[in-house]
């Protein structure tokens, strides 16, 4: 039986099915928002803790959710923020390293990644993905990717659609020039 995210909450709200809805929860959206957080830190293995710190944080929010934004929208968003802050304290781990090599290091854990079962098109890609600014690389996986529409985006990032619409163009536009220089 598939509940819709009013009827998950109405559950929630009942200390005695608040498993149960937590359950349908995790069982509803844990695969979207496993791709989400594997595209921003391309590791199946540190996808897998993300993902389990963002439903720690979802369960402990989940008291306070007053459907401002829609659940699921919330939920990628902080799905996004602890992805980000995964990254930046890899960063803060590396600090010896530039912003340049700790994307070497993400790229060579992607082609050293037993669970990546792209063809080379698709690592191309990826690669050419991880050399954009966080926020470039964010946008465009989410409309490229996810197919979101720029207000779902705007949502979730808390920035406004004409921002978004610029960052999409920028990523699309160094994107096509990364691969093109790696056709040579």
């Amino acid at each position: 039986m598939n509940k819709s995210d009013e009827e998950i909450l109405q559950l929630f709200r009942s200390k005695s099915t608040q498993s149960q809805a937590f359950s349908l929860l995790v069982k509803k959206y844990q695969e979207r928002l496993y791709w989400q957080i594997r595209k921003i830190v391309l590791s199946h293995d540190d996808s897998d803790d993300i993902l389990q710190n963002t439903f720690v944080k979802i369960w402990k929010g989940l008291q306070n959710f007053r459907s401002d934004s829609q659940l699921f929208t919330w939920m990628f968003r902080i799905a996004t923020n602890e992805s980000l802050t995964f990254l930046k304290e890899k960063r803060k781990k590396h600090l010896g390293y530039s912003n340049g090599e700790v994307e070497d290091v993400l790229i060579a854990n992607l082609e050293a990644d037993t669970y990546f079962d792209g063809d080379k098109a698709q690592l191309e890609l990826q690669k050419a993905i991880l050399q954009l600014p966080d926020k470039q690389r964010l946008v465009f996986n989410m409309k490229y990717f996810d197919d979101l529409k720029y207000d779902e985006i705007s949502e979730i990032l808390e920035t406004s659609v004409g921002a978004l619409k610029a960052s999409y163009h920028h990523a699309v536009k160094k994107i096509e020039s990364m691969l093109k220089l790696n056709e040579v």
